[in-house]
Formats: structure tokens, C-alpha cells, sequence
């Protein structure tokens, strides 16, 4: 009785030590989220309307724009959760000299901004990169076999290098828990390598993969940076859209209108991230 009574005149205090980070999160955040939407609902012919979201909607740009950023980041996702398990698979239950080191160099890969793959993939692939410029060398040619960095294969490339390591550091903590014991059993018993992963590892890793494969979506959704870096001129994502509308059209209002579809879907994906990191205990 008297814990609930003491409990009830905590709450306030417990109010008021909340009330500066949502004020903050509030300013930061909210704000600027509140003006997106404001802005998308004020065109430039005056007043406040729909008409920008139906410009954006009947637009052919838009529907290539979605269709693409979509796309990228399927394919995307599935080649990081691909090579993601298969890199922390071996990193985990094959045992070679640096295994540790490898696995602690992939939480400081997460820290690195994603337009510096991109740079080092250019450097090595780009038109004038290491590839190219060796194989000029080499035979004489004008130019170098290696053009895709410009395309959606380019970007593909650059978002599954960067974007990998989401993946398998899920996987990396759930490989840990993995019970050693049933995984020697098993091969004991002569199961095959890639029976003893369908049976015995991958049930555990699915929770890792949905939680990681989640984020992957959701970021690659809203990559910015590896699309513009890459100079992919045929590859038009709703970021790239936002950017090409605000800064080379002036056209805010529609913009916004894209900015506020792009927002909405993140956030819904994101809540399907949360229910999944959920189920998985992450």
C-alpha cells in the first residue's frame, strides 16, 4: 500500500524528467517532419490543397522513381542476407587464424558513412579506376571492360558491400548462442555440412535474418548518398527525386509531397523491423 502511494507521487517528478527529451525530440524532429507536411499541402498557386500530392501521383517520374527504389532495395536486401550468412557462417564455425579480429573489424565497418564505399568502389571500378586503367595498360585499349558502376548494377553493388554487415552482426550474436554440442552430434552422426546448417543453424539464425534483412529494407529504401555517388544517370530513387525536385526544379511543394510518401513508408517498414527485432530478442 504504501509503495503504490509512494509510487503515485513519483509520477510527476517522472513526468518532469521526461519532459525535456520529448521537448527536444519534439524540435529537432517533429518540427521539421510538421513542415514537410505543411509545405506538401501548400502549392505554389496559393492556399491549401491536394493538388501536389496528385501532380505527384499522375507523374510517370514518380511511379519510375518508386518502382526503382523498391526494386534496388529487394534485391538488395536478399544479396546482403545472402552474403551476410554465409560470411558470419564462416567466420563463426570455421575456425582460421583472425575470426576475432574480422568480427570486431565489421562493428567498426558499421560505423563508416556509406559515400566512402562508394568512393573506394569507384577508385577500383570507376572508369578511370585501378581495373580499368591496368587493363588500358596492359592492352592498349582507349577504355576499360568495367562500366556498371553508373548503373543500377553499380548501385546494387555498393549498397549489398555497405550494407552487409548489418546483417551479419545479428547473425554473428545469434551464431554465438548456437549450442556447439548439437551442431558436433549432428556431424558425428554423418550429416552433411549443408544438412547440418538447414537443420541445425539456420532454425536459429531465422530471427537474426528477419531483424537484419528488415533494417537492410529500410535503410536501402532511404539511401541517398551510394545513388548520387555512383552517378548512376539512368537510376532515379524517391530520395533522388526529393533531391532533384527541391534543388534543380525548385519545385517544393512537390518535393514534400515526395518526402512525405518516402517518410510514410519507412516508418511502416520500420514498424514491421520492430515487431521482428521483438520476436527475435534483439
Amino acid at each position: 500500500m504504501g509503495r503504490s502511494i509512494a509510487l503515485r507521487n513519483d509520477r510527476p517528478q517522472r513526468y518532469l524528467w521526461a519532459l525535456p527529451p520529448v521537448l527536444a525530440l519534439s524540435l529537432l524532429f517533429l518540427y521539421p517532419l510538421l513542415l514537410v507536411l505543411q509545405q506538401s499541402l501548400h502549392p505554389d498557386t496559393g492556399g491549401t490543397s491536394l493538388q501536389p500530392y496528385v501532380d505527384v501521383f499522375a507523374s510517370p517520374a514518380f511511379r519510375e522513381a518508386l518502382w526503382t527504389t523498391v526494386w534496388i532495395a529487394v534485391v538488395a536486401t536478399v544479396g546482403c542476407l545472402v552474403l551476410g550468412f554465409l560470411l558470419a557462417l564462416v567466420i563463426a564455425f570455421v575456425p582460421f587464424p583472425g575470426a576475432r579480429a574480422v568480427a570486431r573489424f565489421i562493428d567498426v565497418f558499421l560505423s563508416f558513412p556509406s559515400f566512402l564505399i562508394t568512393l573506394a568502389l569507384l577508385f577500383i571500378y570507376g572508369t578511370v579506376g585501378m581495373v580499368n586503367g591496368l587493363w588500358t595498360d596492359v592492352t592498349g585499349a582507349g577504355d576499360g571492360p568495367f562500366q556498371f558502376l553508373a548503373t543500377p548494377w553499380g548501385v546494387l553493388l555498393a549498397e549489398v558491400t555497405y550494407f552487409t554487415p548489418f546483417v551479419m552482426r545479428p547473425l554473428l550474436a545469434a551464431f554465438s548462442q548456437v549450442d556447439t554440442a548439437q551442431v558436433e552430434v549432428a556431424a558425428s552422426l554423418g550429416a552433411r555440412p549443408g544438412r547440418v546448417v538447414r537443420r541445425v543453424i539456420l532454425p536459429e539464425a531465422l530471427p537474426a535474418l528477419a531483424a537484419g534483412g528488415s533494417l537492410v529494407l529500410v535503410l536501402c529504401l532511404n539511401e541517398f548518398g551510394i545513388v548520387l555517388f555512383t552517378g548512376a544517370k539512368g537510376v532515379t530513387t524517391l530520395p533522388m527525386l526529393v533531391y532533384s525536385k527541391a534543388i534543380l526544379e525548385s519545385d517544393y511543394p512537390g518535393a514534400c509531397a515526395v518526402a512525405v510518401v518516402n517518410v510514410l513508408l519507412s516508418v511502416g517498414l520500420y514498424g514491421v523491423y520492430r515487431v521482428v527485432s521483438r520476436r527475435a530478442g534483439a
